[in-house]
């Protein structure tokens, strides 16, 4: 009896020979426009499996190796004209229905790139009675870790509406908006944010061992019971499991939790991005948000503003882009903003400028280009300022300047040209450095014609710290 009993439970095991597919491909999905998709899932060893798209004037065949793996390639028309569907049949025949043909984005980070209307996030609260929209689809991922790269994830595609809407990453969601009017083309969001998380748990954890400073870095990540503590463990988790889904580019709004060990974060996003770039074979365009001001309550001793430094230095990443969001903060004691309308249109400006070419102004915030000092004046020159800059709300503020003996001073300033400031105290007869915004909690009025805010900089390279 026990033998029969054993047999009748293993029995599933054996007679599963149907072709399955990873969560990423289900009814709903948007597939990137004009590529070669790849379309992978497992069979039985040596079968036969046939992939038919509805846009397709024939059917692309495959063999299912002996690790009961197949993958195979169909092109995408340009988008627009569905929706479609796609078939896969091998002993069994899987129809995935309501397919698009778009724009997919991968939007990750930590907890400002997870936050929802479920979190309290006020705009995308707002947009909830009217939200239900065919052309925008999302795949939410719960959060999974692994000490292995993965070939799978969970989730499941999705069409925006007020129900899946609330649980989506908001930045992603307005992002995705503002794409899906300027392009007329449906978009596929992918959500794989993790509040709290560090960038080290998305990288793989041998790169990010393979430096000391890095190293030390991952080493000193601090324990908590609400996000990984060891490096790599996102990546093969969440990241890995998607790295043959083609997408069009990714978003990026995390840098808070690596306050522990600022001095890294420029080096790490450069590893992060090569090697996710590096595992999609794809030089894929990299948007990112600057971390906003708060008042973390401790003794930083800079360490917030090295990391904004770090990731301003980091725009010489090729394709890449940040969104400043100094001006978008309703609450200094509030670690998430409450508003992320404005977020995601920052990020969707980089996109339809740089990646989609549309001429749509000035998408860039003010950036220090040059100091010169005249006398007890010091000038400060901006590039992305050509129509002018402008202070909103009265005299410019955030303003430091220092002489040789490296103390700064509040300053006052005035725009001098179109794209100058010029900088001075009392207290600081010969000028040496100016610092701007370089604290946790600036409240900076400095913008450029078009409304983007300045970017917080210091002319000096001098040790932060007490």
């Amino acid at each position: 009896m026990k033998k029969i009993f054993l047999l009748f439970l293993l029995s599933p095991l054996f007679a599963v020979a149907d072709v399955y597919l990873p969560a990423i491909f289900s009814s709903n999905m948007v597939l990137q426009q004009q590529s070669n998709v790849t379309v992978w899932g497992w069979a039985q060893p040596g079968e036969k499996v046939t992939v038919y798209g509805s846009w397709q004037s024939g059917t692309v065949n495959v063999v299912t190796n002996e690790n009961a793996v197949w993958k195979l390639s169909i092109p995408t028309p340009k988008a627009g004209g569905g929706p479609y569907t796609l078939t896969i049949q091998g002993r069994n025949k899987i129809v995935l229905e309501n397919v698009q043909i778009g724009e997919v984005w991968l939007c990750a980070g930590q907890s400002n790139m997870e936050w929802s209307a479920d979190h309290g996030v006020k705009d995308a609260k707002a947009e909830l009675p009217t939200a239900y929209n065919t052309n925008i689809r999302f795949f939410k991922m719960p959060k999974l870790t692994a000490e292995t790269p993965q070939t799978d994830a969970k989730g499941t595609w999705t069409v925006c509406d007020s129900l899946t809407l609330k649980r989506f990453s908001a930045v992603g969601y307005f992002f995705g908006k503002k794409l899906n009017q300027s392009l007329n083309v449906p978009i596929g969001l992918i959500d794989v944010a993790w509040g709290g998380s560090y960038i080290e748990s998305w990288i793989p954890e041998h790169l990010v061992n393979l430096f000391p400073n890095t190293r030390t870095s991952a080493e000193t990540m601090i324990q908590s019971k609400g996000w990984p503590k060891e490096a790599g463990y996102i990546y093969n988790g969440m990241v890995a499991p998607l790295t043959s889904f083609a997408i069009a580019g990714a978003l990026w709004y995390q840098g808070e939790s690596n306050r522990h060990y600022p001095s890294t974060y420029y080096q790490l996003m450069h590893m992060m991005v090569d090697t996710w770039r590096s595992a999609w074979q794809k030089d894929f365009p990299f948007y990112y948000v600057q971390i906003a001001p708060f008042n973390y309550r401790d003794t930083t001793d800079f360490k917030a503003p090295a990391v904004r430094e770090m990731q301003t230095r980091a725009m010489d990443i090729p394709k890449s882009g940040m969104a400043v969001i100094t001006d978008l903060v309703d609450d200094l004691n509030n670690i998430h903003p409450a508003y992320k309308k404005e977020v995601g249109n920052r990020l969707a400006g980089w996109a339809l400028a740089e990646t989609y070419g549309q001429k749509i102004g000035n998408y860039k915030s003010p950036q220090y280009k040059s100091l010169q000092v005249e006398g007890n004046k010091a000038i400060v020159s901006f590039d992305y300022a050509e129509s002018g800059l402008a202070a909103k709300g009265g005299p410019l503020t955030e303003f430091e300047v220092a002489g040789a003996d490296r103390i700064f001073y509040k300053a006052q300033a005035r725009i001098v040209k179109n794209n100058a400031v010029e900088v001075t105290s009392d207290k600081v007869p010969q000028p040496v450095a100016v610092r701007f915004a370089f604290r946790d909690t600036p409240v900076p009025n400095l913008f450029n014609k078009e409304g983007l805010p300045a970017i917080p900089f210091r002319t000096d390279d001098w040790k932060l710290g007490r």
